[in-house]
């Protein structure tokens, strides 16, 4: 059996470059510890493999040592490894028994100068640079575990699956609390960039799902199905796309792309936003003109209808007023819970 069939991605993150405005990306590291504290949807009674990547990156990178709950990760045997420019590496697997939904604390070490580095910016929990917080992630880019027949599903998406409106390390996001309702967890990569769109690539909010859609969802062992949730920054975020077409043939060019990979493709409708600072009557007609061709059924394998699970039904265009975390837009984690349970 190859690799591909051997592993499965219980934990991933997708990464973009930094801006002048992020510090620590743009400066990059040297003699510096970072420390990551990483829940994993699936646990493992065998073993554990990391995933770096630096796509945004000009130079090579030395990482290593690295060590993951203590265990020292190795690289072809070695304590180091060199990450060229652009490039992912896989460690060796690390022998451990983590719980489904356990925890993993990675150290890494980079010895530097590194440069600018390719990132997350915001995870929802806590880690280290050092000896200061911080809740990016820097060049880690997922967590493998033996695949042995678990369901893997990636939810390609923007601050709405990376976690905005949930708290800061509770795990209740709601990639995290769809994992949970099963007895036997599926591996679940959570790959939502906050503000990140279907259409239009941003040097801030990251390159489009089309554009990131090779390395960040094809990337990925053992995949068998993709949830797609984005669409609401494309017509909330200036330049508005108010064309519900133009939205709607991205979703189908991802499902071809995805079919080409017998990949299983969930479509979600777009949430209600009313109350959101850039929100409109117009720009409402456009997500429900969206939500309507979504569920005629002839887009999508199967249709998410996050739309329903958390409008207001005394005002269909605003969310439920217990699932409104205040600006909205993003739900909380009860608005989080009724998406993961809608799927």
């Amino acid at each position: 059996m190859g690799t591909h069939g051997q592993w499965a991605a219980s934990w991933a993150t997708a990464q973009t470059a930094p801006t002048p405005t992020d510090a620590d990306a743009s400066a990059g590291f040297t003699d510096t510890t970072l420390r990551y504290a990483l829940h994993l949807s699936a646990g493992t009674g065998a073993g554990v493999r990391l995933r770096f990547a630096n796509p945004f990156g000009a130079t090579a990178v030395v990482v290593g040592p690295v060590a993951a709950n203590g265990t020292p990760v190795l690289f072809g045997g070695e304590k180091e490894i060199l990450l060229a420019a652009g490039a992912t590496v896989v460690s060796d697997p690390v022998e451990m028994v983590v719980p489904d939904g356990g925890e993993l604390v990675v150290s890494m070490y980079l010895p530097g100068p590194t440069g600018p580095l390719s990132f997350h910016r915001n995870v929802h929990a806590t880690g280290s640079i050092g000896n200061r917080p911080t809740n990016s992630v820097f060049l880690l880019n997922g967590v493998d575990v033996p695949a042995a027949g678990r369901r893997v599903v990636a939810m390609l998406g923007d601050s709405i699956t990376e976690g905005v409106g949930t708290p800061d390390n509770a795990n209740l996001r709601w990639p995290d609390q769809y994992a949970a309702r099963f007895r036997r967890r599926p591996a679940v990569a959570n790959l939502g960039i906050s503000g990140n769109r279907v259409l239009l690539d941003d040097a801030r909010f990251g390159p489009s799902g089309q554009s990131r859609f090779d390395r960040d969802v094809l990337g990925l062992p053992s995949l068998r199905t993709l949830v797609v949730f984005l669409g609401i920054n494309d017509i909330q975020q200036p330049p508005s796309q108010t064309d519900p077409a133009r939205i709607l043939q991205a979703y189908d060019q991802l499902v071809r792309r995805a079919h080409d990979h017998d990949l299983e493709v969930i479509g979600a409708t777009i949430g209600p936003f009313k109350g959101w600072i850039r929100y409109t009557d117009a720009l409402d007609e456009v997500r429900s003109d969206v939500n309507a061709a979504l569920r005629q059924g002839r887009v999508f394998d199967r249709l998410l209808d996050v739309d329903a699970a958390l409008r207001d039904p005394a005002d269909p265009a605003r969310l439920r007023p217990g699932f409104n975390s205040g600006d909205g837009l993003h739900p909380n984690a009860a608005g989080a819970k009724a998406i993961a349970l809608a799927l």
